[in-house]
């Protein structure tokens, strides 16, 4: 695997192009929930305008009245020329995907293929909470691998729980989260390959949820986890979705190794309807023709995690905040003030700043809140200004 090509030659960091006034007319999530006095730095959206690629392919789209079901592969190989180009990674066989509608409804899609319910699935917390919403929907059990104290993988504390979740036989899975959400660590190849061979060694199927995969930091190196020695039998999701704020616009891929190709290939045809045609049409055009604005995209957050960590420094000293390799997500670690074990409510109340809440994260999250960084410096400047005069 080889680190990001990186290149922002001719185009504007997106994340300073709009300001909150044009922000507050859209009409998703992240700006309408809460009331126009609150800044909005929780859920997953960007602050940014979609890439021009994607405007265009959109709008040729329209202009065609090319609204119907997704249909073909242009989708797994854009993503199959992506990969090669930005991990140096040529093992996505269009052959071996599927499409699915969006990265969490692949993730019970492909649980159902491998497990049963009752059976057990292992989480490594905190991690995004859905995480154990949708397991629990699925009648399957969830059973934590914490991460360790420097908040990546606990290998002894993997094997455990591999091991408590195949006691007395039965099928079990693993839910992992590459990059991690919210901590925004990257496994390494090593790490990665000594989960694929505790995984065969206990007769655990790994699922990968890779869809933070492209917002990895300049010179940080990604590793697919299909892509590591002993990982035949895995499967994985990715998506365009994280990387060009597309979640509006559903559709994701399922990726089976050699191992899993004959399961994949048991998905029904039906699920792949449940995807819009025009995602998959933007996805494809954001893989294919939007890699400038994209690590543009990630010299911004780059920028606002060394602006965040500067902020905190001077203004709320009593917050550390993990560093992290990917996502534009910020875990921010606030026991030290005395809030509780949701500060997120804390800032929302006193401070008008909307944050994801710890708790949900699970283990680990008491006492934490998770902060969205891909806004413009000025709102990031004036967020971290109202929750420091929140807890004076």
């Amino acid at each position: 695997m080889t680190s990001n090509p990186h290149d922002t030659a001719g185009e504007p960091d997106p994340l300073r192009a709009l300001d909150p006034e044009r922000l507050r007319r859209r009409t998703s999530m992240k700006w309408r929930t809460y009331p126009e006095d609150v800044l909005p730095l929780w859920v997953a959206e960007m602050d940014v305008p979609l890439a021009p690629p994607v405007v265009r392919a959109l709008t040729d789209a329209l202009a065609l009245g090319d609204t119907g079901y997704p249909a073909g592969t242009a989708y797994a190989e854009a993503l199959a020329g992506f990969a090669a180009r930005r991990w140096g990674w040529d093992g996505i066989a269009v052959e071996r995907t599927a499409i699915v509608p969006d990265v969490m409804l692949g993730v019970v899609e492909m649980l159902g293929l491998v497990t049963g319910p009752g059976d057990p699935v292992i989480v490594n917390p905190p991690v995004y909470p859905p995480f154990f919403t949708f397991v629990a929907h699925m009648d399957r059990r969830v059973v934590e691998a914490p991460l360790g104290a420097d908040l990546r993988l606990d290998l002894a504390a993997l094997e455990e729980a591999f091991v408590r979740a195949t006691t007395g036989g039965g099928r079990a899975a693993y839910l992992l989260c590459s990059p991690h959400n919210p901590t925004g660590t990257v496994h390494t190849a090593a790490e990665l390959a000594a989960v694929a061979e505790l995984a065969e060694r206990h007769g655990v199927r790994v699922v990968a949820d890779e869809i933070h995969a492209p917002l990895v930091a300049p010179g940080v190196t990604f590793v697919p986890y299909p892509s590591v020695p002993g990982a035949d039998r895995g499967l994985s999701l990715m998506s365009a979705s994280k990387g060009w704020n597309l979640p509006g616009l559903k559709a994701a891929l399922a990726l089976a190794g050699p191992g899993a190709a004959a399961e994949l290939a048991g998905l029904p045809e039906e699920v792949g309807h449940g995807a819009s045609h025009l995602g998959v049409i933007a996805h494809t055009a954001a893989l294919r023709e939007a890699t400038g604005w994209l690590d543009a995209l990630l010299t911004g957050i780059r920028d606002n995690r060394r602006l965040l960590v500067d902020l905190l420094a001077e203004h709320l000293p009593g917050i550390r905040v993990h560093p992290a390799e990917a996502t534009y997500l910020a875990w921010l670690d606030c026991r030290a003030l005395g809030l509780g074990d949701d500060p997120a409510q804390v800032f929302l109340d006193r401070g008008r700043v909307a944050l994801t809440a710890g708790p949900p994260f699970g283990t680990g999250g008491a006492g934490h809140a998770r902060l969205n960084l891909a806004t413009s410096p000025d709102i990031l400047t004036e967020a971290v200004r109202r929750m420091a005069a929140a807890v004076k």
